[in-house]
């Protein structure tokens, strides 16, 4: 993403492969993490970015890291019970973001952030996506089967006022959605507020009926 501060302009890195809809405009504000890793062509990446007075995070790593804090800090009750924490679980055609398994059971998790609002409704994806359906999909076998199986929605701004599948963007992912809910498979979707000096778990949002 092109950038410009006082140094003048550069480029940062941003690992999100949606539209960010709304919120890439020219002059907008943007909050920016360092690495020190050598060899990278960007040193830079995009945390956030600034619309009207808050931020937006738009870091797609970031949900993930959220919840293993959540569950490190006993922040949700949704992760009690579970002794450890894993990343990237495999299954027959790609990964999820998280299995935790304990006393509870075993749980599996996957992340999406979320950085579109409309009419006060957070939703997702901001562009069709055939990896999300993926996901849905292996959530809903794995409901099926037995096993808990979970959506974490990190929504990372603070003017949404419940949750929705964004039908105009993805209908066949919104369709799926609800499939998943019907299948047993739960959605957590959580305001996350964002800053200069981190990020912190807020309330817990509505969902939104079909």
């Amino acid at each position: 993403m092109d950038m410009e501060d006082e140094g003048g302009p550069f480029t940062a890195h941003t690992n999100n492969t949606g539209t960010m809809l709304g919120l890439t405009r020219p002059g907008c504000g943007a909050l920016l993490s360092v690495s020190a890793a050598p060899g990278r062509k960007h040193p830079c990446t995009v945390e956030a970015l600034r619309l009207w007075d808050f931020w937006v995070g738009v870091n797609t790593a970031t949900p993930t890291r959220l919840l293993r804090a959540a569950w490190e800090a006993g922040a949700m009750p949704e992760l009690r019970g579970y002794a450890s924490f894993r990343t990237e679980p495999r299954f027959e055609g790609g990964r999820l973001d998280a299995h935790l398994s304990g006393p509870a059971g075993e749980l599996y998790v996957e992340t999406k952030n979320v950085s579109m609002v409309e009419d006060c409704a957070a939703q997702f994806p901001d562009a069709p996506s055939e990896r999300a359906r993926k996901h849905l999909r292996e959530l809903m076998r794995l409901a099926r089967s037995g096993a808990r199986a979970a959506l974490f929605f990190a929504v990372q701004r603070p003017d949404g006022q419940c949750f929705m599948p964004a039908w105009t963007v993805d209908p066949e992912y919104a369709s799926l959605f609800y499939e998943a809910l019907d299948a047993g498979v739960e959605a957590w979707p959580y305001v996350v507020d964002v800053a200069g000096d981190g990020y912190r778990l807020g309330r817990r949002l509505p969902l939104m009926k079909a």
